[in-house]
């Protein structure tokens, strides 16, 4: 059975289909950027605006590592996933 080489064809690099992925990734990376940014935000208003530290700040600072965390391992399935798709296709 012959390997096909993934984004070539004939030899030529298949800049369309690279752009297409990258694209894709890109906007699921800024997607988990902007989830976390919500709580960082919140985090910074409590406090700059009302001027103290509280628990909030240290619950709000875990929830900007969590979702970075989680959003992390989803990046990273969907480029397993999608190389696998490819891959196959």
């Amino acid at each position: 059975m012959e390997s096909s080489r993934l984004f070539f064809e004939a030899d030529v690099l298949d800049v369309d289909e690279v752009w297409t992925e990258a694209w894709a990734l890109a906007r699921l990376v800024a997607a988990v950027g902007a989830a976390a940014l919500v709580p960082m935000a919140l985090q910074w208003l409590v406090v700059e605006t009302l001027g103290f530290a509280s628990v909030f700040v240290t619950v709000l600072s875990l929830a900007t590592q969590f979702v970075l965390a989680v959003g992390t391992g989803v990046v990273a399935l969907y480029v397993v996933a999608r190389g696998v798709q490819l891959a196959d296709a």
